[in-house]
């Protein structure tokens, strides 16, 4: 079996972020970055998939400058094969059909039975690129799972609905699935992994290789919501925090 794990490297979001001079993205240049949470289910699904069939080559794929080789190498320390680095040093510029079409062109000539996706990246948040992949690839496509399971050439999964409900999915390979929090267990790559990793292939491809659409959405400003004023604490008994809310609105003219 041949699956590919998407990667994407996005800052630390405990970061103080600042505006980046252009004014359309956030100021790269000092920030801790790692591998998107949602990523690492997927990359860690993988493995438990190689894990159980034992005939499965994984291949984990980035788009970005030359940092993201630390995720893809994470991803090998997790157990990931072979790495796959499409070099694009204004990747954070791209808008996910953009990104979608990359990684789909990339694919697209490699028969890869399953791709696993996080189900949205932490720094944008768009949940669009693995369906757009899906879409682009011809690929079933199943989202926001939390459960997964393969036997037989189908895939068995659960996915996270509105309200907590969950829907089982039966799907045929080929097939795109993006993965929520709580699929899994990520593991921690031990030392001996570590060390392999390094030593795992991992190709260099330029990004203008595969890139071939102008983008469907383009970002015009990026900036920090104001503050807003902060609440006010009601104290005392429930008839004197009563009393006082209804004054309160009373004032706002909102009652």
């Amino acid at each position: 079996m041949n699956v590919l794990v998407c990667v994407k490297q996005v800052p630390d979001m405990e970061s103080k972020f600042t505006v980046s001079s252009d004014g359309l993205w956030y100021d790269q240049s000092d920030l801790t970055y790692k591998i998107n949470e949602y990523d690492e289910y997927a990359v860690e699904e993988a493995v438990r998939l190689k894990e159980k069939l034992g005939d499965v080559t994984i291949t984990a794929l980035s788009i970005g400058p030359d940092r993201v080789k630390e995720a893809i190498r994470k991803a090998l320390a997790l157990g990931a094969d072979k790495g796959a680095h499409i070099k694009d040093d204004e990747a954070h510029l791209k808008d996910p059909y953009q990104i979608a079409t990359i990684i789909s062109n990339y694919a697209k000539d490699k028969n890869f039975d399953i791709i696993f996706t996080g189900m949205q990246s932490e720094d944008r948040g768009s949940a669009q690129v693995g369906a757009l992949v899906a879409e682009m690839l011809g690929y079933n496509c199943v989202t926001t799972i939390v459960d997964f399971e393969y036997n037989d050439g189908k895939v068995n999964v659960k996915r996270e609905l509105e309200g907590g409900i969950k829907a089982k999915v039966k799907a045929n390979l080929p097939v795109v699935l993006t993965c929520q929090l709580g699929l899994n267990t990520v593991r921690y790559p031990t030392l001996p992994n570590i060390m392999k990793a390094k030593r795992k292939e991992l190709k260099e491809f330029n990004v203008s290789e595969f890139l071939n659409v102008e983008p469907k959405v383009i970002t015009l400003k990026a900036f920090i919501p104001e503050k807003k004023k902060g609440g006010i604490v009601l104290e005392g008994a429930p008839d004197e925090i009563a009393d006082k809310l209804i004054k309160i609105l009373k004032e706002k003219a909102i009652i």
